[in-house]
């Protein structure tokens, strides 16, 4: 099946945004997709701000773009956009680093009032990024994504199925990818 990078555009070492994220992995996983996650955060902030596109960490993130047949891009809402971590490793990828690929965009929030910065912040970038195909993203409330003591994710029921449903969509369209990079 298909290559796929997961990531989290949170700053936050207990993020509901990554838990998420790591979350719907599995789901991808059991379909048959590999899937490599990566954490933004991870990534050293003096390498990030200075904008050091030969620090290794910013090359390794360059690369899993470049290999991956789809990207999940699941971001908290700051400010009504995406988080800023998340911004300053998009500034650092070649242009068109998602051109060829199906795209996921993922937003989690504390309000609905935040919902339109999946369309209005996000997918915007995500397009000017040259993705061959965004699929329908997802708005999701932070009281929806519950962590338990072992460390599981537990959403909320409607949440739940939603999501399912969207990430269906999304693997669903990773098996079209190659056929509409060999129409074109």
């Amino acid at each position: 099946m298909a290559t796929v990078l997961s990531v989290s555009g949170s700053p936050s070492v207990s993020s509901r945004t990554a838990k998420l994220l790591r979350h719907l992995d599995e789901r991808l996983v059991a379909q048959g997709h590999r899937v490599t996650p990566l954490d933004v955060r991870t990534i050293p902030a003096e390498a990030l701000l200075g904008a050091d596109f030969e620090h290794p960490a910013v090359v390794e993130a360059t690369e899993l773009f470049a290999r991956a047949d789809g990207v999940v891009i699941g971001t908290p809402v700051y400010k009504a956009a995406y988080s800023g971590v998340l911004k300053a490793l998009l500034d650092l990828l070649p242009q068109y680093a998602l051109t060829g690929k199906t795209v996921l965009p993922l937003v989690t929030g504390g309000s609905t009032a935040h919902v339109l910065a999946l369309d209005y912040a996000l997918r915007p970038v995500l397009n000017s990024m040259g993705a061959a195909h965004i699929v329908q993203g997802w708005f999701t409330l932070d009281k929806d994504i519950t962590t338990g003591e072992d460390g599981g994710v537990t959403l909320a029921p409607g949440t739940a199925e939603a999501l399912a449903q969207v990430v269906d969509q999304f693997s669903a369209a990773l098996g079209r990818t190659p056929l509409l990079a060999a129409a074109g």
